[in-house]
C-alpha cells in the first residue's frame, strides 16, 4: 500500500512541478490534519522575541490543510508540500534560513504570504517545511530566522537532491561520505547566513526533474527524507 502512495506522490510532484518540494518517504494524510496556526498556543520552550534584518528569534507555527490551494498575499496559489513560509515585514520573494532550536534542524525558505497575527510568533512555515524542521508534531517551536537574500532566476534549471542540513560540518561530511557508498554526485554545498554556516548534502545536477525522482525514490525506500530543489 505505502508503494501506491509514493508512486502516487510522486506523480504528483511532476504534474505541479513547484521550485522547492518536500518528497517524504512515511505519509500521512496532511489535509487532514489542523496546523496550530491561527487558532491554537502550544506549549514551547520560552524564547525571547527579537528581530533585525539579518536575525530573529521567536515563535514559529505551520499552517496546512486548511489554506492549500488558496491565493497567498504573493498572488501565489499557496503549496503546503512547497517550501515557503509567511512573514510579515520580509519582502515577499525573501529566502530565509529557518532552525528549530530544540533540534537544530534547519531549512531554506522563500516568503511567499503574510502573517502569522499572534504577536508570539514571528514565521508560519508549510506544511513541508514543518516535517524537516521537526516541529509537524507539537505545531510550534523556537527558532531562528536568518536572511538569506532574494531568489536569483538561473537561466538554465538544474534540479538537486538535498538529504540533509547541518551546522555542524564534521556531520555533513559524514552523511556524504555514507553516500558515496552507493550513488554519484554526492556533495556539500555550504551557504553562509550572518550568524551560522549550513552545510547541505546533496546530490546532482539533474537536467530535469523527471531524472532525479527515481534516485529518490531509492533514496526514500533506504529511510532518507529527501528534498528535490532547484535551488
Amino acid at each position: 500500500m505505502w508503494k501506491l502512495i509514493l508512486i502516487a506522490f510522486l506523480f504528483l510532484l511532476v504534474d505541479c512541478a513547484p521550485k522547492q518540494r518536500v518528497i517524504i518517504g512515511k505519509q500521512v494524510d496532511p489535509l487532514r490534519e489542523k496546523s496550530s496556526g491561527e487558532g491554537r498556543m502550544d506549549r514551547v520552550s520560552p524564547v525571547e522575541k527579537r528581530e533585525s534584518r539579518e536575525v530573529q528569534y521567536g515563535i514559529a507555527s505551520w499552517y496546512g490543510g486548511e489554506f492549500h490551494g488558496r491565493r497567498t498575499s504573493s498572488g501565489e496559489i499557496y503549496d503546503m508540500f512547497d517550501l515557503t513560509c509567511a512573514h510579515n515585514t520580509l519582502p515577499l520573494g525573501t529566502l530565509v534560513m529557518v532552525t528549530n532550536l530544540e533540534n537544530g534542524k534547519s531549512v531554506e525558505l522563500r516568503v511567499n504570504d503574510r502573517g502569522p497575527f499572534l504577536k508570539e510568533r514571528i514565521i508560519d512555515v508549510s506544511y513541508a517545511a514543518a516535517q524537516i524542521l521537526g516541529m509537524w508534531g507539537k505545531g510550534t517551536a523556537p527558532v531562528k530566522v536568518e536572511w538569506v537574500g532574494s531568489p536569483i532566476a538561473e537561466l538554465v534549471e538544474r534540479f538537486h537532491l538535498q538529504i540533509g542540513s547541518f551546522t555542524d560540518e564534521a556531520r555533513a561530511k559524514d552523511l556524504a561520505l555514507e553516500l558515496k557508498k552507493n550513488f554519484d554526485q554526492v556533495y556539500v554545498a555550504t551557504i553562509e547566513t550572518q550568524t551560522q554556516r549550513y552545510h547541505r548534502v546533496r546530490i546532482g545536477p539533474f537536467d530535469k526533474r523527471e531524472a532525479a525522482l527515481p534516485l529518490a525514490e531509492k533514496l526514500i525506500q533506504m529511510g532518507y527524507q529527501v528534498l528535490l530543489t532547484s535551488r
